[in-house]
C-alpha cells in the first residue's frame, strides 16, 4: 500500500514541491508496472527528503514506505523488510505507537509475510493495521477495506476459511459501495474469493468470479500488466484442477510471457508460473503416453 505524502494531503509547501511530484511519478510507474523507474524516483526522494528535511521528518518515512513496496513489487523481500521496519521505527518514535500512519507500515508488513509464505508472521501485522485503521475512519472506509482484504489473505493462507470469507465480502462491500462495481480493488477483492472458493471445493463459483475479475483487469490494468497475469494464472490452475489441461497450458503460457516481459526470469512469481506451467506440460505428456 502507498503512502500519501503529507503535503499532498494538505497543500504543497515550496520545500516538499518537488518530494511529492516524485512521489506521484513513482506512483503512476508502479501502476504501469516499471518498477525499475518507480524505484530511481522514489530513491532520488528519499535522498532529497534526508538532506533537505532531516532523516526523522514523516515525509522521509512516507518515501521510505513507497520505496519498500516497489522492492516488494520487485521480489526483493528482504531489502522491502528492512525498510519496512525502518520507517515503522521512525513513526513509533514521532508519531507515537497509535497513529493512523502506522496503520499502512503494520498493512505492508502483512503482506509482505504473505508474499514470503509466512501468513502466520503476517497476521499480527494485519490485525492491528485493522484495528489502528478503524478507530481513525470508522468502518467503512476504503482504507479499512484494503486492511480487511489484506488480513483475510493472510487467513486464507492459513486455511482459516470462515473468517477469511467473511472479511473479503466486507471488503468487496465497501470498495463496490465507495467506487463502483468497475473498479480494480473490486477487480482484487473477486480474484480472492475466487480462490477462497477453489480451495474449498467449489470450482463452478471460482471459475465465474475469476473471469469476472480477469474482465475488470484487462479492461482497467491491460491484457499485458503482471496482475492480469495472476489471475490468468490462477484461472490456469482452475483449469488443471478440472482435467482442462490444454486450456490450462494456453493460459499458463499467456501468463508466463507476460510475468517474464514486466518482471524478469527471476522474479518469483515467474519461478511459481513457470514451474505451475511444466506440470502441467508434465501431466500431458504421461496422460498421453
Amino acid at each position: 500500500m502507498f503512502a500519501i505524502p503529507r503535503g499532498a494531503r494538505v497543500g504543497l509547501r515550496s520545500e516538499r514541491r518537488q518530494l511529492c511530484a516524485l512521489a506521484a511519478a513513482a506512483e503512476l510507474h508502479v501502476r504501469r508496472a516499471n518498477y525499475r523507474k518507480a524505484e530511481t524516483l522514489l530513491r532520488r526522494a528519499v535522498a532529497i527528503a534526508r538532506n533537505r528535511l532531516g532523516p526523522e521528518d514523516p515525509l522521509v518515512a512516507t518515501l521510505m514506505n513507497n520505496l519498500a513496496v516497489v522492492h516488494k513489487y520487485q521480489g526483493r523481500f528482504a531489502e522491502a523488510s528492512r525498510l519496512y521496519r525502518r520507517v515503522l521505527s521512525l513513526l513509533q518514535r514521532t508519531l507515537g505507537h497509535d497513529h493512523p500512519d502506522l496503520a499502512t507500515v503494520y498493512h505492508n508488513l502483512g503482506g509482505l509475510e504473505h508474499a514470503r509464505s509466512r501468513p502466520d508472521q503476517g497476521e499480527p501485522f494485519a490485525r492491528r493495521s485493522v484495528a489502528i485503521r478503524e478507530r481513525a475512519l470508522g468502518p467503512d472506509h476504503p482504507d479499512l477495506a484494503a486492511d480487511f482484504a489484506a488480513l483475510a489473505a493472510i487467513l486464507d493462507g492459513q486455511r482459516k476459511f470462515d473468517e477469511a470469507e467473511r472479511l473479503y465480502r466486507r471488503a468487496l462491500a465497501i470498495f463496490k459501495n465507495v467506487y463502483g462495481p468497475e473498479h480494480y480493488e473490486v477487480a482484487v477483492s473477486l480474484n480472492n474469493l475466487a480462490a477462497l472458493n477453489q480451495t474449498r471445493g467449489d470450482l463452478v463459483t471460482a471459475e465465474r468470479l475469476y473471469r469476472r475479475a480477469l474482465a475488470l483487469k484487462e479492461d482497467l490494468l491491460g491484457p499485458s500488466h503482471p496482475d492480469t497475469a495472476i489471475t490468468i494464472n490462477n484461472l490456469a490452475a482452475l483449469c488443471n484442477a478440472q482435467g482442462r489441461r490444454a486450456q490450462a497450458a494456453k493460459l499458463y503460457r499467456r501468463a508466463l510471457g507476460i510475468l517474464e516481459r514486466a518482471l524478469g526470469k527471476r522474479h518469483p512469481n515467474v519461478t511459481v508460473c513457470r514451474n505451475n506451467y511444466e506440470l502441467v506440460l508434465e501431466q500431458t505428456r504421461q496422460i498421453s503416453h
